[in-house]
């Protein structure tokens, strides 16, 4: 945390010094990534929300988000590292390897509004009903279906960049605590983002980011990384329960992120 907050003047002052109006945009996504990796997920939508108002380039937008949210799952999953059950992650990643190649199928040939607008208007809904209930905690484990809901999150993830609902529903579901939980999700959510451009690459050699990662997308990543240093240190502070609360209120903001 000190080595990214001493970074975080310099950034400032080349932001400065090259006349741009990046302040905004570096304070949107300090508080993004802070409120992100307090559950390990949601930095992308709340992000978006701030950076599409904040910029008029919107390629330069998602390249900064790209960024970020790699640099960010690479942190998160860095500590949770000794928690990893990579027996158990491995069919959860089976599942999302066929997942992001069918999500690729959907965002190359489908309609974006019809499928972001339904994966939106669900997560709005399962998060409303988990708030007003107790939580859902299933007797027996069904592991067939750690695949089937990693499939579904490589789906979402290829599809719409968001792979981290269906995983995270399915382990919420079976009761586990939150170090559990996001020993699953964390890396899940990291090599998907990782696979996923690497598939659209493939099927589409033109359709990526046209200009690369600059030193002027590099930038913001400093200040993303310190907001989810503090996002990490509020994590450890807080009870299962809280856990799972704003869990389910971060998927609503995640679906009404899909919905405006």
């Amino acid at each position: 945390m000190v080595v990214t907050a001493a970074a975080i003047p310099s950034c400032i002052v080349l932001a400065v010094s090259q006349g741009h109006s990046d302040l905004p945009m570096m304070a949107a996504i300090l508080l993004s990534a802070f409120v992100g990796s307090i559950t390990g997920f949601a930095f992308s939508a709340i992000c978006g929300a701030f950076l599409f108002h904040l910029s008029d380039d919107p390629v330069r937008v998602v390249e900064v988000m790209i960024a970020c949210s790699i640099a960010n799952q690479i942190s998160m999953t860095w500590s949770v590292r000794h928690t990893i059950r990579w027996r158990d992650l491995s069919r959860y990643l089976m599942g999302g390897g066929i997942g992001v190649a069918i999500g690729v199928w959907v965002l190359l040939h489908a309609n974006r509004l019809v499928y972001t607008h339904g994966l939106g208007a669900f997560l709005v809904v399962w998060g409303l009903h988990m708030l007003c209930r107790r939580p859902l905690t299933l007797a027996r484990r069904y592991r067939g279906v750690d695949v089937a809901a990693g499939v579904l999150g490589g789906i979402t993830g290829g599809a719409a960049g968001f792979p981290s609902a269906p995983v995270l529903i399915w382990c919420g579901m079976q009761g586990w605590d939150r170090a559990h939980q996001r020993a699953i999700v964390q890396p899940f959510i990291l090599i998907i983002q990782a696979v996923s451009p690497l598939a659209i690459a493939l099927v589409r050699p033109h359709a990526g980011i046209h200009d690369g990662l600059g030193p002027d997308t590099l930038l913001f990543i400093p200040a993303s990384l310190l907001g989810t240093t503090m996002g990490l240190a509020l994590y450890h502070r807080m009870s299962d329960t809280q856990f799972a609360r704003v869990v389910n209120m971060l998927l609503i903001v995640s679906g009404v992120s899909f919905l405006v």
